[in-house]
């Protein structure tokens, strides 16, 4: 249980029976009267965002959220599959619950999904992943107008920008943070 002068951002509570995250807090202190607490909350169902003042004698309960270990299996039409390692359940999130990190799932990826009472939210991926490059345009030596980087195509369809050395068929590690490469993957 939390009160109100636990709030901060990024602190995950439960809100009408849903999972919220502090995206924004502010404390205020008006002259007269007791202290407010300004928040700007995430609902992590819907992802409908809106604003809240709580006063600080509100109490808020914990979110019932677990991360689980899981392993990316495949996809079918816009649903992702992944198997829990122990128990070899099997779950299915939505495209809109993987979101971006559709770009970087490759198979038996290792990933965090997020569950609030046992219901999947979202994923976690790794902060690097290793991926193969599909498609490249040659180099041409002395090409200096074009900039130091070239677009490539990733084993999943993911398009990046790497240096102009790298080619068809090269393991590169991408940042799943940014989606940018990082370097070359040996081996």
């Amino acid at each position: 249980m939390y009160s109100a002068s636990d709030l901060r951002k990024n602190l995950r509570i439960k809100l009408e029976g849903d999972p919220y995250i502090i995206t924004e807090f502010n404390f205020v202190k008006p002259g007269k009267g007791q202290a407010l607490y300004r928040c700007k909350l995430k609902n992590m169902i819907t992802g409908n965002q809106f604003e809240r003042t709580f006063r600080s004698v509100d109490n808020f309960e914990a979110a019932d959220l677990q991360e689980k270990k899981m392993q990316f299996l495949y996809t079918e039409e816009d649903r992702y599959c992944f198997m829990d390692n122990t128990s070899y359940e099997q779950i299915f999130l939505t495209a809109d619950q993987v979101g971006d990190a559709a770009h970087f799932l490759i198979d038996n990826l290792e990933v965090e999904i997020l569950l609030f009472e046992d219901k999947p939210l979202g994923i976690s991926l790794p902060n690097f992943v290793d991926l193969v490059v599909t498609k490249a345009d040659p180099w041409a030596k002395g090409d200096t107008v074009s900039g130091n980087t070239k677009p490539v195509t990733l084993q999943t369809g993911y398009q990046i920008m790497v240096p102009p050395f790298i080619e068809e068929g090269e393991k590169i590690r991408v940042d799943t943070r940014t989606g940018e490469y990082l370097t070359r993957v040996k081996g």
